[in-house]
Order: structure tokens, then sequence, then C-alpha cells
């Protein structure tokens, strides 16, 4: 099911006067939004009841009830992350307290990233993936790692598909990266500097790009052709990536699965071809 917000924020950019007057007052006061009537958002936002209707038909809902509902509950998880968010570790947790509370941290940010994800663009990433010559993968830090994960799981279908550790390799690879390629670019911040000129590299270079990075508008989804987006359960100046580097990784999970799914008996085989026998020693 395709997020709410998605679909606004998706909207917006081609939205006309009277429906872009509707969703900036969505976007900026969606709690105050989701209590009022179809009458009451319409004089709030100096427009029509009828206004309304169209563009809630327009996000691809049946019509004001629906998406009130569907506003509603995506607030109330959205409630539910911002009060994990106060919950942190603290010095006084004892070890048990420490497994529920990381436990529970990541299985709310999977929940919640299933939630954004829009099945219409990952069909879009899928397709690219299928389609490009080379799989460009750009990430810095802990979003490294993910690209990492990424990198050996196309390695075992052999799928053409390059990352570095050095972050003027992956320049390089911007560099040298073609139209008929695909970059994968990953930052939960979507504001590494070093991942934003790699990705500025591949645009200039008319390469589509495929942004994981966080739920809310940054340098990097703008930049982006296609965005999947993780929930965004972490403070941006955190400790360490936790919940989202799991997102992140479940996201190359689906893509990845997607993929191959496309071909299931070609790469099957090659499964087959790729597995590295571990040999069994018996313990005297």
């Amino acid at each position: 099911m395709k997020s709410t917000f998605v679909r606004i924020q998706e909207y917006k950019a081609n939205a006309n006067g009277a429906d872009k007057k509707i969703i900036d007052f969505l976007l900026e006061k969606p709690e105050e939004a989701a209590n009022f009537t179809i009458h009451e958002l319409a004089e709030k936002t100096y427009s029509s009841a009828s206004t309304i209707v169209r563009l809630c038909k327009k996000l691809g809902f049946k019509g004001y009830k629906d998406f009130q509902k569907s506003l509603v509950y995506e607030l109330a998880l959205k409630k539910e992350v911002l009060d994990e968010k106060s919950q942190e570790i603290n010095r006084e947790d004892s070890l048990e307290s420490i497994i529920e509370k990381v436990t529970y941290k990541n299985v709310v940010s999977l929940e919640n990233t299933m939630k954004l994800i829009d099945l219409e663009i990952l069909e879009k990433c899928v397709d690219l993936l299928d389609k490009a010559n080379t799989i460009h993968l750009f990430g810095m830090g802990s979003s490294l790692l993910v690209a990492k994960d990424a990198y050996l799981k196309f390695l075992r279908v052999n799928k053409p598909c390059l990352i570095s550790d050095d972050w003027h390799a992956q320049l390089l690879q911007a560099r040298n990266i073609t139209k008929d390629d695909v970059a994968i670019a990953i930052s939960y911040s979507g504001m590494t500097e070093e991942v934003l000129r790699c990705v500025q590299t591949a645009k200039e270079n008319n390469a589509p790009i495929i942004a994981i990075t966080r739920f809310e508008e940054n340098p990097l989804s703008v930049i982006a052709d296609y965005n999947l987006y993780v929930s965004a359960t972490e403070f941006i100046f955190r400790s360490g990536a936790m919940s989202s580097r799991i997102s992140q990784l479940n996201i190359i999970d689906i893509l990845f699965t997607a993929f191959i799914n496309r071909n299931y008996e070609k790469y099957l085989k090659q499964f087959e071809k790729t597995h590295i026998q571990k040999p069994y020693k018996p313990v005297d």
C-alpha cells in the first residue's frame, strides 16, 4: 500500500493552484487536517468540497473519507515512531531492556519501511536493474556496508556490479557510468557530500538513479529518479546507524529477490554454479 504522504509529495510537483493550496496545508498541518470535515478543510484552504474530492481521487483514494482514514492511520504510525525516539538507550538500562529496545526499534523500522514501498516505483527499479549493463553502487560509512551486501548478492548471479571502499574510486565510477547502466545511491540522511557528488556526476552522464534514503525530502531524494524510502526512525545526527541500516538491507533484499524472480530458472542455475561448498570437519 502506497503511503499517503508519498502520494501527496509525488503529486505536488504537478499540482495546479487549487490543489497546491490543499496539499501545502496537508503537508504543513497534517494533524489538524486529519480532524477536519471536508467542509472545514475547504474553508481553511479557500477551496471547495468538490475540489478536495477530486484531489483525493487523483491521489488514488475513493473519496475524502477514504483519504482521511489513511491519513489518520499514518499519523498514528508516525507518532509511535516519535514516541520511540524519546526512549533512547540510557545509562540505567539493563541488558534485558537494551535487548527489548533495540529489537523493537528494528521491528518498527522494518514495518514502517514496508508501508512506504511504492509498488510502481519498485517495479520500475527492478526493470532498470534487469536492463542495465552494469549496476554502480554508491555509499559511505554504514551505507557502504549495505552497498557491499548488494554487490555480493548481484555477484552471485553474475550481474555486472561495481562498488569501491575508496570515495575517489566511486567518483571515477560515476564519471564512467553511461545511460545504459544504473546507479544505486544509499544514504539514510540523503546529505552525505561524497555520495551527492557521485550522484550528481552520474546524473550529468544521463544514468538513471535509484536512491535508498529516509522518507523526508533531502538533497539525494531530489536528485534521484526513483526513491525507495526508509522509515525515518533515527536522528540525523546519531551515534550510529542501527534501525536505518536494517531497513536499508531489507530494501536491498527486496530489490534483489524481485530481480532474480524475473528469470527464476536462469538464476537458480547460477546459484548452483556459484555455490561455494563448505567442507565439513568432524570434531574429535
